[in-house]
């Protein structure tokens, strides 16, 4: 331990000790992340790769599932290689600093998750409703500084978390009970006063995910309206249609994730350690991972595409 002043203690660096209890078993928790991991980078990648190649998907849904993409890849690529390293080769030691930028970056991303899904329902509710100003409504403007404020929205949230760690004394140990630095594991281990912490720590939940949330329910409910006044059975169905995918997304991602948000405040004595931490780990890497699957199999236009990339037949794409 290094003094950074007088009054507090400042670690040279932290042990992550992977999930705690099961140490015997990292080497066998790891093949089903590092699998994950892989469908993760590969899946997402396609993707980008799909929607940059083909014109046909040159389009306003296309290009925020692209931003999803990356967001994915980006998300799971700052956990999982120091994970792996922790169950393959016991390399626990992560230096303060590092562990600093880790979860600032974890948080930021998630963030930006959060963000993207609720621009894509958005996306939904002008594509249904207001279907014949679609493409002068989300104009390619209006989609990049969408998506730059959602950038910025996690970046300037999210710094605090940086500063708040770090002007707190670790007297009593540098051991973070997981397998990544998130902001409460690194305040837990501190010796200090966290409640500042943890009031910001909701602050940030309630400013992106709660907002994000109430966007994609009012969407819907505006989406639901106009799906029922279609007078037309087969319309109502093509048009809710287009949402199964988007729908499988925000399940994937916001139901694992409001699991670890209140097991960490609220949960910490009735769940196991254990279980607290591969769940954690699942909300990084389960959307990541479902997300291309899930629109290959539900979106028509990335599945015809898929099939004319791979076996070169013209004019599937609409």
């Amino acid at each position: 331990m290094a003094n950074s002043n007088s009054s507090s203690l400042t670690p040279i660096f932290f042990i992550l000790n992977g999930v705690p209890g099961l140490e015997a078993s990292h080497k066998w928790i790891s093949l089903p992340f590092c699998s994950m991991y892989l469908i993760a980078v590969l899946g997402n990648s396609g993707l980008l790769y799909l929607i940059h190649h083909e014109e046909s998907l040159h389009r306003p849904m296309y290009y925020f599932l692209a931003l999803l993409s990356f967001t994915d890849v980006a998300l799971c690529t700052t956990t999982v290689p120091n994970m792996l390293c922790i169950f393959w080769f016991n390399l626990k030691e992560i230096t303060f600093n590092a562990c600093l930028v880790q979860m600032f970056f974890v948080h930021m991303l998630t963030g930006m998750e959060s963000g993207v899904l609720m621009l894509m329902a958005l996306d939904r509710y002008v594509a249904i409703c207001y279907p014949l100003r679609y493409t002068t409504i989300l104009t390619n403007s209006i989609i990049a500084k969408a998506g730059f404020i959602t950038f910025l929205r996690g970046v300037m949230l999210i710094i605090p978390f940086t500063f708040l760690s770090k002007r707190l004394p670790y007297c009593q140990g540098n051991i973070i009970p997981h397998t990544y630095c998130d902001h409460m594991s690194v305040a837990k281990v501190s010796c200090g006063n966290v409640k500042i912490n943890a009031i910001y720590g909701l602050m940030v939940a309630l400013l992106i995910g709660v907002f994000d949330i109430c966007c994609i329910s009012v969407s819907y409910t505006m989406i639901l309206r106009a799906v029922v006044s279609l007078s037309s059975a087969d319309a109502r169905h093509k048009a809710f249609s287009t949402c199964t995918s988007h729908i499988c997304a925000i399940v994937i991602t916001y139901v694992p994730a409001f699991f670890t948000f209140f097991t960490h405040r609220f949960g910490g004595h009735t769940i196991p350690h254990h279980i607290h931490i591969i769940v954690a780990n699942l909300y990084l890497l389960l959307p990541p991972t479902m997300n291309p699957i899930v629109y290959g199999v539900k979106t028509k236009q990335i599945r015809e595409g898929v099939i004319k990339l791979l076996f070169g037949e013209k004019g599937f794409l609409v």
